[in-house]
């Protein structure tokens, strides 16, 4: 996978393209797909030949992968994710993941070409009675759905995803390791199933329970316990057995599977059972799960593999992270030891007392507000490094550009977008540095004093 970095500069999907010349719009994609590579036929003469197309997947099969790791039920109530415009039938070829869906990013999407735009903000966050072309977001809509470009958000469910989300993300850029939720989301139910089947169609049904939702475990599919042993039965007077006849003993050599099943797929999974199975009557049984630890859940809360000062904690944070006007502010002794680290991408005020109750030494997040910052920093708890809220969510782009690449089986390209969309431009000054006033401010405390004085 090739993935762009934040730097503002245009970048080619793959490298092997960079030499070759583009177009923009839809006319690029077929490019995109056909770059030139060179074959040694002779030790001295190379030939170069086109790569054929990549065939590409339906923009359905592609929202299922990525439903399949950012699970809508994750969401929000309040928020939009999913698919916001395309046509589940329609090919993908090439992926775009940014943070923001905003016009410099469509830009961008419609110049290199892409068939789908990932974004992590939504576009249509609050209800709409109409996306008009008169209205900026209005606007975006119709420019994206006459270049054939899809948009797929996912928000809230990327931050409380498992694994591969926003603060998984976040962390391990970091350097923050053995982590865990700072607030845990509950495990989904789950059931055993057990089953008994002959020998020679265990492969056919486990292959239909696993397409139906049972056999997951983690980031692993297809899990099944299986044993041989020899079932016996006597088939009754009103019976249509598959194997034996009616009222004699008969012994057949089966294979017990137990999978695993969500609550949620229990029906579904039965259904493909019994459709499958070749007995009249199958021998099956759901056992219900003790609740399980979830490793979906908002922030994450891990160890550094060595202790550092705060300062140079924050000057990682700030070397890791896209540079923003903002930079990294930080609250707390600079001189602190800093081993526990808890984060939360995005806004994660709400997650002080987490991170408190965690024992946390520092908690990295965004758009703290100046009295949640100062009440925090007046009871016992973790120092804060408040960072962009673009910046604090960008190292997810290119975990989830690397996911989704793989799940298709490299079956589309992914890039990152090279477009900062942190909305603060500049900056002037600053009013405080290591608890000392100084410029505008400073100055006017100074002369008042001074003025005082002579009175």
């Amino acid at each position: 996978m090739t993935t762009t970095s934040p730097e503002p500069a245009e970048r080619p999907l793959s490298s092997s393209s960079a030499g070759a010349s583009r177009t923009t719009g839809r006319s690029r994609r077929a490019d995109l797909q056909s770059d030139l590579v060179a074959l040694p036929m002779h030790e001295d003469v190379p030939a170069r030949v086109r790569e054929l197309p990549l065939p590409g997947l339906a923009l359905g099969e592609v929202v299922a992968a990525l439903e399949a790791r950012y699970d809508p039920a994750l969401a929000e109530d309040w928020d939009a994710v999913g698919l916001v415009c395309g046509d589940p039938e329609e090919p993908v070829r090439s992926v775009l993941f940014a943070v923001d869906p905003t016009a410099a990013v469509v830009d961008e999407a419609i110049a290199l070409g892409v068939d789908l735009l990932v974004t992590h903000h939504p576009l249509l966050l609050t209800p709409v009675h109409g996306v008009p072309a008169s209205d900026p977001k209005g606007r975006l809509v119709h420019r994206l759905i006459r270049a054939g470009i899809g948009l797929f958000v996912a928000h809230t469910n990327a931050d409380r995803a498992p694994d591969h989300g926003v603060n998984d993300a976040l962390a391990a850029a970091l350097g923050v390791g053995d982590v865990h939720p700072l607030e845990s989301v509950a495990a989904p139910e789950t059931d055993t199933l057990v089953v008994f089947v002959p020998v020679g169609v265990s492969d056919q049904l486990v292959d239909a329970l696993s397409a139906a939702g049972a056999g997951v475990i983690g980031d692993y599919t297809r899990c099944v316990w299986q044993t041989t042993g020899t079932g016996t039965f006597i088939p009754g007077d009103e019976t249509h057995p598959a194997i034996g006849r009616r009222g004699q003993v008969e012994r057949v050599p089966e294979i017990r599977l137990e999978m695993v099943v969500p609550r949620a797929c229990r029906a579904e999974v039965l259904r493909a059972l019994l459709e499958l199975h070749p007995y009249e009557d199958p021998g099956y049984a759901f056992f219900e799960n003790s609740a399980t630890a979830s490793r979906a859940g908002l922030g994450r809360v891990g160890e550094l593999t060595r202790p550092v000062t705060l300062r140079e904690f924050a000057e990682r944070v700030a070397a890791t992270l896209p540079g923003t006007p903002c930079g990294v502010r930080v609250a707390g002794d600079p001189d602190r030891v800093v081993r526990t680290v808890a984060v939360c991408g995005g806004s994660g005020a709400s997650m002080l007392a987490a991170a408190a109750s965690a024992e946390a030494d520092v908690f990295v997040t965004s758009d703290l507000k100046h009295h949640a910052a100062s009440e925090a920093t007046e009871h016992p708890g973790p120092a804060l490094c408040d960072v962009a809220h673009f910046a604090s969510e960008w190292p997810w782009l290119p975990v989830a550009a690397d996911l989704l690449h793989r799940d298709l089986g490299a079956r589309v390209q992914v890039a990152v977008s090279a477009r900062p969309t942190d909305p603060w431009s500049w900056q002037v000054g600053a009013d405080q540095v290591g608890g000392q006033l100084v410029g505008g401010y400073g100055d006017h405390a100074r002369l008042r004093s001074a003025e005082e004085q002579a009175d």
